[in-house]
């Protein structure tokens, strides 16, 4: 059993589809990161970044006491190593592939494309600059993913964890400012994604948790006061 701490944002999206296209048990305990779940001390025992997603696997493969995994590329390689999933685990350059474009999700398309939410959708004032250096810096990003992507299936040949972590930063793409059409090897690699039955799955999850429409000034401290305690609640 994996018990999952989870919120339905792009990084937890990536564990539900992991999980979902392994089959393997789960449990989600939902951290409602507009209320402030993820500062409270039980949760800062298993994410000490007090980000979700997390997990604690009940059974590892050492047979050992149960281990917390925190962030989401972490538990991508953590789950598909236990699973021995969409992860080669012989084939040293194949593994490499995966995991460099893993990586390059985690260090430029996540946060890259999480700036361009915060300042197109969450913040307070319109930064007109800030807009767009992030929409132009999705923009390249796309038409990297879009160059790797002609000529394959799926980001490095195989479905793998690195198709797993990038997609769910494609959904929005919308709201990005980026038009699927423009970038057509990308578009093709989407939606293959996207008719993925364990893919839809985990979008059917998120159904269960939703944050409010209205982004309060308590909201928008949880989620953007950079704080490791939980603020005072309204």
């Amino acid at each position: 059993m994996i018990d999952l701490y989870y919120w339905p944002t792009p990084n937890g999206h990536k564990i539900t589809i992991f999980l979902e296209e392994a089959g393997l048990e789960y449990k989600i305990h939902p951290i409602h990161i507009g209320q402030g779940d993820q500062f409270k001390p039980e949760f800062l025992k298993i994410s000490p970044n007090n980000k979700m997603p997390a997990i604690v696997d009940h059974a590892p493969a050492d047979g050992g006491d149960p281990i917390a995994v925190f962030e989401s590329g972490a538990i991508l390689e953590y789950l598909a190593d236990k699973t021995a999933q969409f992860l080669p685990q012989d084939d040293v350059r194949a593994r490499a592939d995966v995991l460099q474009w893993l990586h390059w999700q985690m260090g430029g398309l996540g946060p890259m494309l999480g700036q361009n939410h915060h300042f197109n959708r969450y913040a307070p004032e319109k930064i007109p600059y800030a807009i767009e250096r992030y929409v132009k810096e999705t923009t390249r990003l796309y038409n990297v993913l879009n160059r790797q992507l002609e000529g394959k299936a799926f980001i490095c040949g195989d479905y793998s964890i690195a198709d797993m972590a990038c997609y769910p930063w494609i959904v929005p793409h919308a709201i990005q400012g980026q038009d699927l059409n423009d970038f057509p090897a990308l578009k093709t690699w989407f939606e293959s994604v996207s008719q993925r039955s364990a893919v839809q799955s985990a979008y059917r999850q998120a159904e269960n948790y939703k944050m409010p429409q209205e982004m309060t000034d308590a909201i928008r401290k949880n989620l953007f006061g950079q704080t490791d305690t939980c603020p005072a609640k309204d």
